[in-house]
């Protein structure tokens, strides 16, 4: 299952989101990527979400696999949507 979304808050994907980031999808069973670029990082990983260098406007795919994948992008895109609480 595939989600597009466009990273909105103005600093992008620092280490603070990339935390937030890391730490919902760790909740879940399911295999997540985030792409970009064709670039596919590890959902779960704080280090290789920062290697994205996703600024405010990128468009990130969200790619979850697993028993709990729908769950798992809806929870992933209301964070991105949020602005990770930062705005």
């Amino acid at each position: 299952m595939e989600k597009t979304v466009v990273i909105a808050n103005k600093a992008g994907i620092h280490v603070r989101p990339a935390a937030k980031i890391a730490d919902l999808s760790n909740k879940f069973r399911a295999s997540i990527l985030f792409i970009k670029d064709g670039q596919a990082v590890n959902a779960k990983s704080i280090m290789e979400l920062l290697t994205l260098a996703a600024g405010e406007g990128t468009r990130i795919i969200i790619k979850a696999e697993g028993e709990d994948e729908a769950k798992a992008i809806s929870e992933i895109e209301e964070l991105i949507n949020s602005k990770f609480s930062e705005e």
